[in-house]
């Protein structure tokens, strides 16, 4: 079940498999013939469905450490963040510190600022929106660990949004991902792995690398890509033979590093 914001409503959805489709059933709302489009657009986007995997399975398949993944992870997609000021959040909140740590901030900050559903006696949050973020007070950001500097970024990325500076419309409509990249990056708090790690989730750039990232690295390690951790120029050789799936190559890593290796 996951709790979503649609036209400015929320939602309580629960996804079914059904065969070789999905079906959504909406727990709690009241939904109208342009909100339940909204939700079909919001899902298809969500879970990337209209992506073909088939040339994907093609290239894993001509890698010898990677093409186990074909049968391990058939069907898996790229499990994106739609609202792009989530994403960003997200990535600040997860600079620097174990996922588990980021997890807990996360829930404190949607926990204190979000809304939510009450659903059959379970509690299920939304993201805070940046209207509300934007007024925050830091040392109450500080105060649930956040460090002074992150809480700084999430409050000051809140500002842009909510004065119409940044926005996901405005990265979709310049030319490519560079010029995005360049965008995220001249705001205060987002370095080239936020920028990369929000472009790959929220706006689906199938280009974006979250270089530097710990978890991809140690992925790459594990399946005997790279002998070094440290060496940045075996890593950029790897992603030259996977043109136009790197981020679908980044995932796949991230998911096996829950699995024993064969």
């Amino acid at each position: 079940m996951k709790a979503v914001l649609i036209n400015e409503k929320p939602f309580l959805l629960q996804i079914y498999q059904k065969a070789d489709s999905l079906e959504v059933e909406i727990l709690s709302g009241v939904c109208n013939t342009e909100d339940s489009l909204a939700i079909k657009n919001y899902v298809i986007d969500w879970l990337d469905i209209n992506r073909d995997l088939r040339p994907f399975y093609i290239l894993l398949n001509q890698h010898r450490q990677l093409s186990y993944m074909v049968e391990e992870f058939k069907g898996l997609r790229m499990i994106g963040i739609p609202d792009l000021f989530e994403a960003l959040c997200w990535s600040i909140t997860g600079q620097q510190i174990n996922l588990t740590f980021a997890y807990k901030l996360k829930r404190r900050l949607v926990e204190k600022y979000g809304s939510k559903i009450e659903f059959e006696n379970q509690i299920f949050h939304l993201f805070p929106s940046f209207k509300i973020l934007a007024h925050a007070d830091p040392a109450d950001l500080k105060a649930m660990q956040f460090s002074g500097k992150k809480s700084e970024y999430i409050i000051g990325i809140a500002k842009l949004f909510d004065e119409g500076k940044l926005s996901k419309e405005m990265l979709m409509s310049l030319p490519d991902m560079e010029a995005r990249q360049k965008m995220l990056m001249s705001v205060k708090g987002i370095g080239i792995w936020t920028a990369n790690y929000a472009l790959m989730k929220s706006l689906k750039e199938q280009s974006s690398i979250p270089y530097g990232d710990a978890g991809l690295v140690q992925a790459l390690f594990l399946h005997n890509i790279i002998t070094d951790k440290k060496d940045h120029l075996q890593i950029l050789d790897f992603f030259k033979g996977m043109s136009g799936w790197e981020s679908y190559i980044v995932f796949y890593l991230w998911r096996s590093l829950a699995k024993k290796l064969p």
